[in-house]
């Protein structure tokens, strides 16, 4: 899939996947390719589990 502007979680690196889940563009520190979602939908999808994806982290 093609994408293109600016990660909407970090809004630093370009974008290169967009979540299925809420269409947040997301850049790949901030995409968990293991769940197909971005950090915001992997944490809330697996909670207390993810403590590794920092949606913080740049």
């Amino acid at each position: 899939m093609s994408v293109s502007g600016l990660c909407q979680i970090c809004e630093s690196r370009p974008a290169q996947q967009r979540c299925p889940n809420c269409g947040t563009l997301a850049c790949d520190v901030h995409y968990d390719d293991e769940l197909g979602l971005c950090a915001d939908c992997a944490a809330q999808a697996q909670p207390g589990q993810r403590d590794d994806v920092d949606i913080n982290r740049f």
